[in-house]
């Protein structure tokens, strides 16, 4: 499997009456796909798995995949309690996901061997391979990722930790282990941010919630970023993605809710975000407004 591009997380729109919006989800989905995405991953964090149903689940990966229709691949989340994950697992293969992102388990901490043996469940529940997220409970270290990537189902790491010298030891302890089709992505909110760094350890991918909701400027940073535009990469970091993660900062979850506000803002109407998640104050929207102006003239400038 491979990843060509920036990586796209679909925000899930809801109705006035809370439910999915299928109409509106495929329009988000269809639109950024011009625009070059290496992979869909819908029902993820910014598509708010943690509040989804599991019928919902179902209703919000078939969405992505029929309107992807093969073009790039398609990865769904499968996490939280066991049973949940590997339903939600089911749930995605019957709707035609091409992988599986394993999100952390709910609210337990648990050693590492317990950790192996939930990805390892999941990685059973399904001919899906999966991809591991090393985030908040979820903590991987370098002899464990060596131990998965024995399991050829295991094709890839995503960080969400942010400790440096544990992401190159797990890059080192992978690579060692021989595997070449191993991926490795950064998957730190607002990851545009830390990306510069992220690839001097080997990690080459990144997940960009900025995509979802401007994907001109995502776009123009990913090409500043291959082409080693520094120059470039830096004005759109200082002028976009530097006052964005301020303003993210601000407020707990704020990594989905300036995403969905952000596409409001711009005339798509995808609801707001479910609990415990909250939305932006006026105030921040307008803020927001004006970072995501500075962000579009960044973008055009040659």
């Amino acid at each position: 499997m491979e990843f060509n591009g920036v990586l796209f997380f679909p925000v899930t729109p809801f109705t006035e009456t809370d439910e999915v919006d299928v109409a509106l989800l495929k329009e988000h989905i269809a639109s950024r796909l011009p625009h070059g995405p290496g992979g869909v991953f819908p029902a993820c964090g910014t598509g708010e798995f943690h509040a989804l149903a599991l019928e919902e689940i179902g209703t919000v990966v078939r969405a992505a995949v029929e309107v992807v229709a093969g073009a790039v691949p398609v990865v769904a989340g499968a996490g939280g309690p066991l049973g949940h994950a590997l339903a939600a697992a089911r749930v995605a293969e019957q709707a035609g996901a091409d992988a599986l992102l394993v999100l952390p388990p709910y609210l337990v901490g648990a050693p590492v061997a317990g950790l192996i043996a939930y990805v390892e469940a999941i990685a059973d529940a399904t001919p899906l391979p999966v991809i591991v997220y090393h985030r908040a409970n979820a903590r991987f270290t370098a002899d464990a990722m060596a131990a998965l990537a024995a399991n050829p189902k295991v094709i890839g790491f995503k960080d969400g930790v942010g400790d440096v010298g544990a992401a190159q030891e797990i890059v080192s302890a992978v690579r060692a282990t021989g595997r070449t089709d191993f991926l490795f992505f950064n998957g730190l909110l607002t990851a545009e941010l830390t990306q510069g760094a992220y690839r001097g350890l080997g990690i080459p991918l990144y997940s960009s919630a900025a995509f979802a909701m401007a994907p001109e400027i995502a776009t123009a940073y990913h090409r500043a970023y291959v082409d080693g535009d520094e120059d470039r990469r830096a004005a759109l970091l200082e002028g976009f993605y530097v006052p964005l993660v301020r303003l993210r900062d601000e407020t707990p979850g704020f990594g989905v809710s300036l995403i969905k506000a952000g596409l409001r803002l711009a005339g798509l109407p995808v609801g707001s975000v479910r609990p415990p998640l909250v939305d932006p104050t006026p105030e921040q929207e307008v803020r927001l407004k004006a970072i995501l102006a500075k962000g579009h003239e960044l973008a055009g400038a040659r």
